[in-house]
């Protein structure tokens, strides 16, 4: 049986909260109510007088902190690790201690805008006070499915609101995005260099665009040394294998220089796990104990490397940015860059680094006046030789575009002064043609 339309909302011009749907018998209702859970007890009613929702089973006097300590445990084997840590740091540093008192009934959105915009007051950042709304979002959802609430209270709050506290702008998103320059990127590289078991993992950083968790969850038969390509398949995340961020694996292009670092990392890989009694190495980058590395670790070999080259405070992440805007800063094909980076869209690539696609000094626009010599030829026949005059008013074709070429007079065109040159128009042939 299919959930009725059901719709509760504010009604301003009222000053109460109505709750709109249809009746058993087809016919609208649209009762008010002066509080919201008031409109949310009868919405629920609704659903159950017409056999669309189960008597809940869950306690509905339960406060936001018990529900919370319930919810945290029942996702741990539901929701990956670090999913879950996130919530219960947001959760139990922020939103308990505010909200925590309250029933889940009982929480309006005004509750939350309430929190958000004094968690903005106290000094934390846009995305962090989104990242808290995200965690309470995600269980009051759960609360929705137990039957304890009727609707989400902090799904899209303000979303009719250009300036709710947690919004983030287009600035804001891509404010973090700091990649090195090709100068600071080499100048890092060979400040790593003697770190034999981190140098090549930063290089495959700088010059695949791998997330860390993907590189440090490599192995060496994911290398393909014949077509120069790495397979990227999963990453490793708090000690634990898991599905790249997409859940799709990829391959990606390897340079010259990158495939002869790995092939020397081998050499070396093979002689460390020698060494140590691994037998065949299992992971491409291991750390002492033959298992893939902490990503704290590689974060404090990372600093050490940026302090040596005196450059300034980048992210690990970073290099993986640098990646992506190199390439694209050379007129790499954005929708090359998106796939190496494993994108699931190329609007993803450009949302975060358009500002590193040149967007000057190449008058794209002069390509459109090629002609093929066929209707160059029958243009000729018909117009005679000004169309050659015309046509090499700009000099050569392999000119155009160049800034110095000039372009074609205005007098040209017709009476009305278009930009269509006449002898195109009148030509009864090209029409044809066209």
């Amino acid at each position: 049986m299919t959930r009725p339309q059901l719709k509760i909302r504010f009604r301003k011009d009222r000053g109460l909260w109505e709750v709109d749907y249809r009746d058993a018998d087809g016919q609208r209702r649209r009762p008010l109510f002066s509080t919201e859970e008031a409109a949310n007890e009868h919405a629920m009613g609704v659903l159950r007088s017409q056999g669309l929702l189960l008597a809940p089973v869950e306690d509905r006097e339960i406060s936001v902190r018990a529900y919370a300590t319930r919810w945290l445990t029942l996702i741990e084997h539901e929701k990956d690790q670090n999913t879950v840590r996130n919530y219960q740091e947001r959760l139990e540093g922020h939103v308990l201690p505010a909200l925590g008192h309250f029933k889940v009934r009982g929480i309006h959105r005004g509750h939350i805008k309430a929190f958000l915009a004094q968690k903005r007051g106290q000094g934390y950042a846009k995305n962090t006070v989104r990242l808290m709304r995200a965690a309470l979002s995600a269980m009051l959802s759960d609360a929705v499915d137990d039957g304890i609430i009727m609707a989400n209270p902090a799904f899209q709050v303000g979303r009719h609101k250009t300036n709710r506290a947690d919004k983030l702008t287009s600035a804001e998103r891509v404010q973090k995005v700091r990649p090195m320059t090709w100068e600071q990127r080499d100048a890092f590289l060979a400040a790593g260099a003697p770190e034999t078991r981190y140098a090549t993992l930063f290089v495959v950083l700088a010059k695949a665009g791998l997330r860390p968790g993907e590189a440090f969850a490599l192995k060496p038969g994911d290398i393909d040394w014949g077509e120069r390509t790495l397979r990227v398949e999963r990453a490793w995340n708090l000690g634990r294998v898991k599905a790249t961020k997409t859940y799709e694996e990829r391959t990606v292009d390897l340079t010259p220089e990158l495939v002869r670092a790995l092939a020397q990392h081998m050499t070396w890989l093979k002689a460390e796990a020698l060494r140590q009694g691994w037998g065949e190495p299992e992971w491409l980058f291991p750390n002492d104990e033959g298992k893939p590395h902490d990503e704290a670790r590689v974060r404090k070999v990372f600093k050490r490397a940026l302090g040596k080259a005196k450059l300034p405070a980048f992210r690990l992440y970073d290099l993986r940015h640098t990646f992506a805007s190199l390439l694209l800063a050379a007129s790499a094909p954005i929708t090359y860059v998106s796939a190496q980076l494993g994108h699931v869209n190329p609007s993803t690539t450009l949302r975060y680094y358009a500002r590193w696609i040149p967007n000057k000094g190449r008058r794209w626009v002069d390509l459109l006046d090629r002609v093929t010599g066929a209707v160059a030829a029958a243009a000729e026949a018909v117009s005679g030789p000004i169309w050659n005059q015309i046509w090499n008013q700009g000099g050569p074709k392999s000119q155009i575009g160049h800034p110095g070429a000039p372009e074609v007079p205005d007098p040209i065109g017709g009476p009305s002064r278009t930009r269509t040159l006449d002898p195109l128009i009148k030509s009864q042939l090209l029409y044809q043609l066209s």
